[in-house]
């Protein structure tokens, strides 16, 4: 077995699919096919068998697939590690980022970062901040950016708080909203309790929803158009959006806030290209 083999039986084993898993590796089919049978010939042993849609692994594919893990994750710290030798800041950081922080603010971060330290590249896994904490948890990013609070054992700082909005085509008064068409949107459990949060202590009767979106973009596409109200974070909102924007408030008078958190393990920082990375962000702040 190769790093092509691990690679291989780490997509396959993520799919469950060999058509899928194929196209993912960017290799055909039958050599996909090919290859794995001569991996259970090679073992003298069944390492997967076929269901009506896809494929699972034994017990004995199983525990190579966890091997073929292990060992892409040995060979991404060994060539970190043989970068971090040379004492420059060179090499891939990877980022695992909240979907919304990815498309609006992460590449402009990225495009001045780069500007500073020309020699480093970037692989960025997006998704919601549930995925993230995956990604971190099993070490597959060397950093994450959050929108949320989340547990977390090791390293992290405050990069930013937004403030929840209502927008609409028009304005509206807040103490209308139970009776105004609501358009929702699917989105991370942590955003979801804190909107919860604020219609429970602010309503006694639970919003009319009259949409259901995959994505708060096509929510607020839905509002431009007249169709209703949605709550959204501001980091989403544009002047040329050319909505009613009010931001939200608790009974107290403090804004409804959300936080957004980098975080990282203690070990990362051994790496140069990290810790430049880490520090640039610091400094942004200021």
């Amino acid at each position: 077995m190769d790093e092509k083999d691990w690679r291989f039986l780490k997509v396959l084993y993520e799919e469950k699919n060999i058509t899928k898993a194929a196209e993912k590796l960017f290799v055909s089919q039958p050599a996909l096919s090919y290859r794995l049978k001569q991996l259970e010939e090679e073992f003298d042993m069944k390492l997967f068998f076929k269901r009506k849609r896809g494929i699972e692994f034994t017990s004995e594919g199983e525990y190579l697939a966890k091997y073929a893990n292990d060992m892409l994750k040995q060979l991404q710290q060994t060539k970190d590690g043989m970068l971090n030798m040379q004492k420059k800041v060179k090499g891939t950081i990877r980022l695992g980022v909240s979907s919304n922080f990815a498309q609006y603010k992460l590449p402009e971060i990225l495009k001045e970062f780069s500007k500073q330290y020309p020699h480093v590249q970037f692989m960025v896994n997006t998704g919601w901040s549930t995925k993230v904490m995956d990604l971190l948890g099993t070490s597959s990013v060397h950093l994450g950016i959050l929108r949320g609070d989340y547990d977390w054992n090791g390293e992290r700082f405050l990069l930013d708080k937004e403030r929840l909005c209502i927008i609409s085509k028009s304005e509206i008064q807040l103490k209308d909203l139970p009776n105004l068409p609501l358009i929702d949107y699917h989105t991370d459990s942590s955003l979801k309790r804190l909107i919860n949060r604020w219609w429970q202590e602010t309503f006694t009767m639970p919003p009319l929803v009259t949409m259901e979106t995959d994505r708060q973009d096509t929510s607020k596409e839905m509002v431009k158009h007249g169709l209703g109200y949605a709550i959204v974070p501001e980091i989403c909102l544009r002047p040329s959006d050319e909505l009613f924007v009010k931001g939200l408030s608790y009974k107290d008078g403090q804004p409804v806030l959300r936080d957004t958190w980098l975080m990282y393990q203690p070990d990362s920082l051994h790496l140069s290209v990290v810790k430049a990375f880490i520090e640039f962000l610091r400094n942004q702040q200021g």
